[in-house]
C-alpha cells in the first residue's frame, strides 16, 4: 500500500527528495513518517508528520517532511546531505495521530525501502 521512491547515489552537500505514495486507503488522520536504517544500526525515525511534526536532531535544519493529502503522499526533502545520512529509507504510517511516536512498532504500514548513498 505504500510505495517509496527517490533514493540514489549523491555527493556530500547534494539534495534528494523522497516520495511515498499510499494506495488503497486514505491516511489523512494518521501520522506519516520516514525511518532509516544504516548497516549495523537500528532503524530510527528521521521525521514524522501527524498532528505534530518531528525531526531527529541530526537532520534538523536540513530535512523537511511534507504531506499532500490530495495525493495521499508524503515527501522528505533532504538538503546538505552528509555521508552519515547513508541508509535505506522507509516510509511508514502510524494510527497514532497525536503525540510523537519514534518506535517502529507504533507504525502499522511500511513501504519498501529506498537506498540513499551519500559519498564524501
Amino acid at each position: 500500500q505504500l510505495q517509496a521512491f527517490g533514493g540514489g547515489l549523491v555527493q556530500s552537500g547534494d539534495s534528494l527528495r523522497l516520495s511515498c505514495a499510499a494506495a488503497g486507503r486514505t491516511f489523512s488522520a494518521y501520522t506519516m513518517g520516514w525511518f532509516r536504517q544504516a548497516p549495523g544500526k537500528e532503524r530510527e525515525l528521521v521525521a514524522s508528520k501527524g498532528q505534530r511534526t518531528y525531526y531527529v536532531d541530526s537532520v534538523k535544519g536540513r530535512f523537511t517532511i511534507s504531506r499532500d493529502s490530495a495525493k495521499n503522499t508524503v515527501y522528505l526533502q533532504m538538503n546538505s546531505l552528509k555521508p552519515d545520512d547513508t541508509a535505506v529509507y522507509y516510509c511508514a504510517v502510524s494510527p497514532y495521530y497525536s503525540g510523537i511516536h519514534t518506535e517502529p512498532r507504533k507504525y502499522d504500514y511500511w513501504g519498501q525501502g529506498t537506498l540513499v548513498t551519500v559519498s564524501s
